[in-house]
């Protein structure tokens, strides 16, 4: 995901209008005699969100790549059936390490997809090691996210590069095909030019472009979803960026710092867009999927403070409910990028946030933060689940939902917002992800570079 994602998105979304008048709004229509669904215990709620999610990656998967689709639409299965996102498929990698974990697939099913996955990204158009947002999982080649955005995305391969490492990490002491499965994640990841999207400048750049160069000249400045970048950056071995690039770049010459505080919990950062209740939750998210924040801090801040705060910080936004929307509260909450709607019916993509509440709830925002709000995470899921006959689909809860707006749902999937779920739900659990990219030896070069305490 991405701070330009929001202005280009609607690119390959079904239509975003509506036949209704400027400002109309839809009544809220309570449901009669709404039928009681048979609770279940917090346990067996985690083990059908996380099986359910799975089947994002897994069954729904673009089928010549295996690698994941950038969205899923079960009404209409064949659109944009080629898209593979390039991050998602990094959160995908991860799941298929839960999948084994947790018995969906056996293990040789598991490294039978990994292998056909890598080497489509072996190869896949590259550029200056760096891979597209999207790519075509047909013939592996670039296509475009906008004009210019046709070649490098470092954001989106830096997530993918997340998952290779723990890819690496889970297979590494296996037997022959596993230590090639494993040596062949770490090659890819070894071989992005960190230092190429530096401009030779102190700071990473988002895109690097064949025809247009660094025209976007959009800078990875924190605190949003790009700290994974800078991380990965300093572990490299071949193109490994200095400490000052970290600095200027993620945290501003020290501006990132924060004392703002909200409902008695500090920001800890300045979030990017200038929120004063913190940024969309997928902020809290993308980035430590494999980096354990309860694990990390530097001079900037303890980023296990940062992000439960951000978390508790959004849900007690919605418990206020400054904008009277239906249902908001306790249960009932979580404010991040999804597909939207608006109040006159148009429909698109929005990052959701205190500053951006159009009303609607995705469901990835809470539960993704299962380490930081677990009882609160878990009242959100049996929320959902008791809903489910509106809420639940073939591969988990669905992206989006405004019970504002006579219960809309929004019947449809992304790769980025499935994937952080059974993901973040694991390492509350077992701490699996987070074990193993952090054990990555070269991870904790980069940590040691920038001076993180871990």
């Amino acid at each position: 995901m991405k701070i330009l994602y929001l202005l280009v998105f609607p690119l390959l979304l079904v239509s975003c209008s509506s036949d209704n008048g400027p400002g109309y709004q839809e009544p809220y229509v309570p449901e009669p005699n709404k039928p009681v669904v048979e609770k279940l215990t917090d346990s067996e709620m985690l083990d059908l969100v996380q099986k359910e999610t799975f089947k994002y990656f897994w069954d729904f998967a673009n089928s010549n790549s295996g690698a994941a689709r950038e969205r899923f639409h079960p009404d209409n299965p064949n659109l944009n059936k080629n898209v593979v996102t390039t991050g998602g498929s990094g959160f995908g990698l991860m799941a298929i390490l839960v999948g084994i974990e947790r018995g969906y697939i056996t293990r040789a099913e598991g490294v039978t997809r990994l292998h056909k996955i890598l080497s489509f990204f072996q190869s896949a158009d590259r550029f200056h090691g760096a891979w597209p947002h999207w790519i075509d999982g047909d013939t592996a080649k670039v296509i475009p996210f906008s004009t210019k955005d046709n070649g490098g995305d470092l954001v989106e391969t830096a997530f993918l590069a997340q998952g290779l490492i723990c890819v690496k990490e889970y297979f590494k002491g296996g037997p022959t095909d596993e230590q090639g499965l494993a040596g062949l994640a770490d090659t890819l990841w070894k071989g992005i030019e960190w230092t190429w999207y530096t401009q030779n400048q102190n700071a990473l750049f988002w895109h690097w472009s064949p025809n247009y160069g660094f025209d976007i000249n959009l800078k990875l400045r924190g605190y949003n979803e790009t700290m994974i970048a800078y991380i990965l950056g300093a572990a490299s071995p071949d193109f490994s960026i200095t400490p000052q690039v970290y600095d200027e770049g993620w945290a501003n010459n020290g501006a990132i710092t924060s004392s703002k505080i909200q409902y008695g919990l500090q920001l800890i950062l300045n979030h990017a867009g200038g929120s004063n209740y913190g940024g969309p939750l997928f902020f809290s998210h993308y980035s430590f999927l494999g980096l354990n924040p309860k694990k990390v801090s530097d001079k900037y801040g303890n980023y296990w403070n940062l992000v439960v705060n951000h978390t508790k910080i959004n849900r007690q936004y919605c418990i206020e409910n400054p904008k009277k929307y239906v249902d908001y509260g306790e249960n009932c909450w979580g404010l991040t990028a999804s597909y939207s709607r608006n109040s006159d019916g148009s429909r698109g993509y929005s990052a959701h946030s205190p500053s951006n509440d159009k009303g609607v709830i995705s469901p990835t925002a809470g539960i993704s933060s299962m380490p930081y709000t677990p009882s609160e995470s878990l009242k959100l899921m049996h929320y959902l689940y008791q809903n489910k006959a509106k809420l639940l689909g073939p591969a988990g809860f669905y992206d989006a939902f405004s019970p504002h707006y006579n219960y809309w749902v929004t019947e449809t999937y992304l790769a980025i917002d499935q994937g952080p779920q059974i993901i973040m739900i694991e390492n509350y659990r077992t701490g699996l992800l987070w074990n193993l990219f952090m054990q990555n030896e070269e991870v904790q070069n980069g940590l040691d570079k920038l001076g993180f305490n871990y």
